[in-house]
């Protein structure tokens, strides 16, 4: 098609600018694989070209406190015969038998992509065989990429749930404390800094969906008496259809900030006592979040006179939309913005609570706004994830990363703490006032005639023709008295 266009066209498209970023990610696919994954003793099989698993494995931090299988890439890798011949579906089998073999895991999740769509594999059938042949679940997650965006492969991830894994184990253990707590993903393993808060309340997390997960906990998840929702763009229909087939009724929370993590708690040992835990659970409750708080509050004070006033424009979404800007507001940091997208009706609303103006609000910010913002020293740091970084670093504004690639736990009051250590660290690094500093290029006419000057004399007298001269020689009449 290349040879066609005239030599004007074909510069004119080299010269197209790329969007960074662009090509991460995006699809129903990637939203599946991202909410699935992190069940960490599953494997998870691609059924597609190398491609689909090469774009999208491991690009998330989150953590395992034990099984590792989840790290390790499964990909079909079919070729152009494959699709040709008919052979897919067979590959798919005979893969599924190779894993089985070799790892012995308790589950296989196969995914459906573009590809494997479009020449109309049934992998539920594949599936459906291959569970009863080697005796082990083996669950389909038809998400093709085609289907739709990030969000409704996050959901359909959900669906697959539902359909194929909860409620298929009955648990010997349940109790009246146990909760599920849905959308969390612990990334950076924050999730950790949360769980021995609910430890020491007596309550155990049944089910952590997605968040270093284990098959049978998922399995088992309907036994649990109540759940939390963290992010509600990727799991509420998981949420709701869970209250609605086993009575778990459920509350979305953020555990971003102290007040947040607090209520959370509050919350969590309510809808408890509701379903029938014993009442006393509420006095534990408020007596650990005044121990928690106090702790925090004495920790972020070194920090509130450095920070109070400091500019923040946070580009997220989620969640993170609200949770993270009404954190900061608590310590006295002023938020000029705050992106939406990926955010419910619910987030948005809160959002509008909590910083009282909607032009501070924005669905998706282009790059050169964002830029002007910046550079117009508008907000002293941004707050965003990696595909916006180079728009901080080309405005000289400091940068943290906040969303799945960091590698610093931001949950409950320990991580509150640390995100405002490393907000400090950054607004304060002594680099940005020597990149905002003019190059000597650029500098004042008289220094940059005091430059011109310099050059010509060191022009007029080659080093090569200065020398030292020798120490002059003693007089006759002996030394200089």
């Amino acid at each position: 098609m290349n040879r066609g266009k005239d030599a004007n066209v074909r510069k004119k498209g080299c010269s197209k600018p790329l969007t960074p970023g662009a090509a991460a990610g995006g699809c129903a696919f990637d939203g599946a694989k991202i909410v699935l994954q992190p069940i960490t003793d599953v494997a998870h099989l691609i059924h597609a070209p190398l491609a689909c698993e090469g774009n999208s494995w491991d690009n998330r931090g989150t953590a395992s406190s034990g099984p590792m299988l989840w790290r390790t890439s499964f990909t079909t890798d079919l070729t152009e015969l494959d699709v040709v011949m008919g052979h897919a579906e067979r590959k798919l089998f005979k893969a599924i038998r190779e894993i089985k073999e070799t790892y012995a895991p308790p589950a296989i999740f196969v995914y459906s992509t573009c590809v494997t769509a479009l020449i109309g594999d049934d992998i539920e059938a594949v599936c459906k065989r291959a569970a009863e042949k080697f005796g082990l679940p083996v669950v389909p997650i038809n998400a093709p990429g085609f289907s739709g965006s990030k969000n409704l492969g996050n959901k359909l991830a959900g669906e697959a749930l539902l359909d194929h894994v909860i409620g298929t184990v009955e648990p010997d253990d349940a109790g009246p404390y146990d909760i599920n707590i849905l959308g969390e993903f612990n990334l950076s393993g924050e999730f950790w800094l949360v769980k021995p808060l609910l430890d020491r309340l007596g309550i155990r997390v049944r089910a952590c969906i997605p968040g270093d997960a284990r098959y049978r906990d998922i399995a088992s998840a309907h036994r649990a008496r109540a759940a939390m929702m963290v992010c509600s763009t990727a799991l509420i229909n998981l949420a709701r259809k869970m209250e609605e087939l086993w009575d778990i009724p459920f509350f979305e929370g953020s555990f971003y900030g102290i007040t947040d993590t607090s209520q959370s708690l509050r919350q969590i040992a309510e809808l408890l006592v509701r379903k029938g835990a014993d009442p006393e659970i509420l006095e534990r409750t408020e007596a650990l979040i005044a121990e928690q708080e106090a702790i925090a509050w004495k920790k972020l004070a070194a920090y509130r006179s450095r920070l109070q006033g400091k500019r923040v424009l946070l580009n997220t979404g989620g969640v993170k939309a609200w949770s993270i800007a009404h954190a900061l507001m608590e310590i006295g940091v002023e938020i000029v913005g705050t992106s939406t997208k990926k955010s419910t009706a619910e987030d948005k609303e809160r959002i509008k609570e909590i910083l009282k103006e909607d032009h501070r609000m924005f669905e998706s910010m282009g790059s050169r706004e964002m830029y002007d913002i910046l550079a117009e020293h508008k907000a002293d740091i941004m707050l965003s994830g990696g595909r916006t970084q180079y728009v901080a670093l080309k405005a000289k504004t400091p940068w943290l990363d906040i969303n799945q690639e960091r590698h610093h736990p931001y949950a409950g009051y320990e991580g509150m703490v640390e995100l405002v250590r490393q907000i400090d660290l950054a607004i304060h690094n002594p680099i940005w006032s020597e990149v905002r500093e003019p190059a000597p290029w650029d500098a004042q006419p008289a220094m940059k005639e005091e430059l011109q000057s310099t050059q010509s004399e060191s022009e007029t007298f080659p080093a090569s023709q200065i020398s030292s001269a020798p120490p002059p020689a003693a007089s006759a009449g002996g030394e200089e008295s």
